[in-house]
C-alpha cells in the first residue's frame, strides 16, 4: 500500500507512525490549481486512505504559500475546446473527488495554508474539520468569469448554509479567513505560526476515538440529514445495537468500566 502512495505527480501523500496521512496538493508553481491530473490523483489517493486500514485521519493541505487555487487556466482553456460530451466528463470527474474526499470514512481535516479560490473552496467544505491560518483568503469566484459553482455547491451550500450561498456565490466577494469562519466554511481561525500545533490538536482528539466509531458516525450525519423522523428512528436504533455488538463497541465498554485503555487510543 504504501508504494502506491509514492506514485503521484501532483499531490504527495505520506502516512506517518500513527497512522496520520497527509494529502499535499503539489504544484506551488501553480498555487496547486486542479488539473485533471491532480483531480485523478487526488481521487485515486483518497480511494487508497479510505481502504488503509492503517490510516486513523486524513490532513489535506497545499505546498507553498496557497492551498488551492481552484481551476487551472491552462486546463480550463482544454476544456473551453473540448466537446460537450468531454465537458461533462470532466465536471462529472471533478464531481467525483469532491464526493470521494466527502465520504471519506477517516476524518479529513482542512489545514488551509492560504488561498482557497473556486473549487479551492470546494476542498475547504468537504474536510470534515478545517483550521485556516488567519492569512488565508477564500471565494467562489465562478460568477466572474461567467461560470457557475455548478459541482462544487452541493458541499459548499451544505457547509454554509443557503443564506450565505446567496451572500458569497453571486458576488464573487473575497472572504477573510475570519469572514469564511463566520459564514461556517471553516472551524477555526489561528495565527499562521499556529497552524500545525491547532491541527495536532484535532488529531490528538480522533486519536482518542475507535477509527469503526467514527466512521459510522460520519454514516449516521449524512443518513438523519437526507432522511425522515420516522426513517431515521429505525435506521438510528439498528446502527446503536449494532455498533453496542461490535468488537469495537465492545472493548470500549469493557475499557471505560475497568478503567483500561482500548487498544486504539493512543497518548
Amino acid at each position: 500500500m504504501m508504494s502506491s502512495y509514492s506514485s503521484f505527480n501532483t499531490i504527495k501523500v505520506s502516512v506517518d507512525a500513527r497512522g496520520v496521512a497527509t494529502l499535499l496538493l503539489n504544484r506551488p508553481e501553480r498555487h496547486n490549481a486542479m488539473n485533471d491530473e491532480l483531480i485523478r490523483e487526488v481521487t485515486e489517493a483518497a480511494v487508497l486512505l479510505d481502504a488503509d486500514p492503517n490510516v486513523r485521519c486524513v490532513i489535506l493541505t497545499g505546498t507553498g504559500e496557497s492551498f488551492c487555487a481552484g481551476g487551472d487556466l491552462k486546463w480550463m482553456q482544454g476544456i473551453l475546446n473540448s466537446s460537450r460530451a468531454e465537458r461533462v466528463a470532466d465536471s462529472a470527474k471533478l464531481a467525483k473527488m469532491l464526493r470521494t474526499l466527502n465520504e471519506l470514512s477517516k476524518p479529513l481535516i482542512g489545514r488551509i495554508n492560504g488561498q482557497a479560490y473556486g473549487g479551492g473552496t470546494g476542498l475547504v467544505s468537504v474536510c470534515d474539520i478545517a483550521i485556516a491560518a488567519d492569512t488565508a483568503n477564500m471565494a467562489l469566484t465562478e460568477v466572474r468569469l461567467g461560470l457557475t459553482p455548478a459541482n462544487i455547491s452541493t458541499f459548499v451550500v451544505g457547509k454554509m448554509g443557503r443564506a450565505n450561498a446567496r451572500r458569497t456565490f453571486l458576488n464573487a466577494r473575497p472572504l477573510t479567513a475570519a469572514k469564511a469562519k463566520e459564514v461556517g466554511l471553516v472551524d477555526e481561525v489561528v495565527p499562521a505560526a499556529d497552524l500545525d500545533a491547532a491541527v495536532e490538536t484535532e488529531i490528538a482528539y480522533v486519536l482518542q476515538c475507535g477509527p469503526g466509531a467514527i466512521a459510522a458516525t460520519k454514516k449516521l450525519i449524512f443518513y438523519v440529514d437526507s432522511h425522515d423522523t420516522d426513517t431515521n428512528l429505525i435506521y438510528t436504533a439498528n446502527l446503536l445495537a449494532d455498533t453496542w455488538e461490535s468488537a469495537e463497541g465492545q472493548e470500549g465498554i469493557r475499557c471505560f468500566f475497568n478503567k483500561d485503555v482500548p487498544s486504539w487510543r493512543q497518548p
